[in-house]
């Protein structure tokens, strides 16, 4: 894992505070357009940040009309993005729940192709029977079970990436010869909720295997992400609870038989770069919950000691920032907050894949040798 500080943003709907939609400096007019959240990737690129995070769900609209409760489908986004914007990791949500491994496999693996090298997944379960009504064909499960069931949908789709050989292609015209077949394997995968013979349909992308990014602050979601996760992404109310879920995290990798040092625990921290103020304003326009993570409102320059002095504790290699209101937010993130940052921080080479990024290096075939 490299070892500087990793930073990334969170973008869904028009930020993390219900009210946030309302705001008068929202874009809640173009939400649903490709500008609107092509020019947010656009902005989180500007300022160097490592990637950044496409929130998605399954959970239909509640009974509350005053919530903003309509988004668009994260891979998607992140397709339509890849192409646009340069340097920056893109790692949509993509729920496993009731969605076909091989699907995603083959969605993941084409964002990675389109992006050059820069797609991640952040797989997640669906928790209700709203959620389960929505398809019909199950119904709702305990975190255990969901979790489990999340795991062997990881599973599926890695062996799928490594399904094709990296020199499985052969594209001789002369011959016709697209594809060395004995270069494709089928993963004859058997497990308790899948049972997949493959190969993929899809090519080995640029980076084999895609940024696997977990939430492991849950205790069933923690096995998932310690036996599968490049970037296990944490929620914690202070420094001090952060620093031990980050050993826990480190316990549990190490428990799963894989090192520690090549696994990057990313902080959640909500952001509002403003005044004390400004989040009055936005409760007014509808009542927070509150958060069950750490809060930053304030200025660039105590949020940037903040994250500094968490980098030094070690409760954290790196920051998911969450903006309470978009696009305001982001533009503070990158104009404010980065060069407060100072040495502190620094971005990372452009033009590397998003592995490289983590010092990750490209994973050998687990059914073949790669070129």
């Amino acid at each position: 894992m490299s070892g500087r500080m990793h930073l990334a943003v969170e973008l869904g709907g028009a930020g993390r505070h219900p009210g946030a939609w309302r705001a008068p400096d929202s874009d809640v007019a173009n939400l649903l357009t490709a500008e609107h959240h092509v020019a947010l990737v656009r902005t989180a690129d500007r300022g160097g940040l490592d990637l950044v995070l496409l929130a998605d769900s399954f959970v239909p609209p509640s009974g509350d009309r005053t919530v903003l409760s309509t988004s668009l489908d994260a891979v998607a986004i992140a397709a339509r993005v890849a192409p646009v914007v340069g340097d920056i990791g893109l790692v949509p949500t993509a729920t496993v729940t009731h969605t076909e491994p091989f699907h995603l496999s083959k969605a993941i693996a084409t964002l990675d192709f389109v992006s050059g090298g820069r797609a991640g997944w952040e797989p997640a379960v669906s928790r209700t029977q709203a959620e389960a009504d929505l398809f019909g064909r199950k119904d709702s499960a305990d975190p255990e079970t969901l979790w489990r069931e999340a795991s062997d949908a990881v599973d599926v789709v890695v062996r799928l990436w490594d399904s094709w050989e990296d020199d499985a292609e052969i594209r001789d015209q002369a011959t016709g010869r697209f594809v060395d077949r004995d270069k494709l394997h089928y993963i004859d995968f058997s497990g308790e909720f899948f049972s997949v013979k493959g190969p993929s349909i899809t090519p080995r992308s640029p980076q084999a295997h895609p940024l696997v990014v977990v939430r492991g602050d849950e205790p069933e979601a923690l096995p998932v992400a310690a036996r599968w996760a490049d970037v296990i992404r944490v929620a914690a109310p202070t420094v001090a609870a952060a620093a031990e879920a980050r050993d826990q995290v480190r316990t549990a990798v190490a428990d799963a038989g894989r090192d520690p040092e090549t696994v990057a625990v990313l902080l959640d921290v909500e952001t509002l770069i403003g005044t004390e103020g400004d989040l009055v304003r936005l409760d007014a326009l509808h009542p927070d919950p509150g958060t069950r993570g750490l809060r930053h409102v304030g200025d660039a320059a105590s949020l940037a000691a903040l994250l500094r002095d968490a980098a030094e504790e070690r409760a954290a290699d790196g920051f998911t920032l969450v903006p309470l209101a978009l696009p305001s937010g982001l533009d503070r993130i990158v104009d404010e907050l980065v060069p407060a940052l100072g040495d502190a921080w620094a971005p990372a080479p452009r033009g590397v894949t998003l592995r490289e990024r983590f010092g990750l290096a490209r994973p050998s075939n687990m059914y073949g040798v790669t070129s």
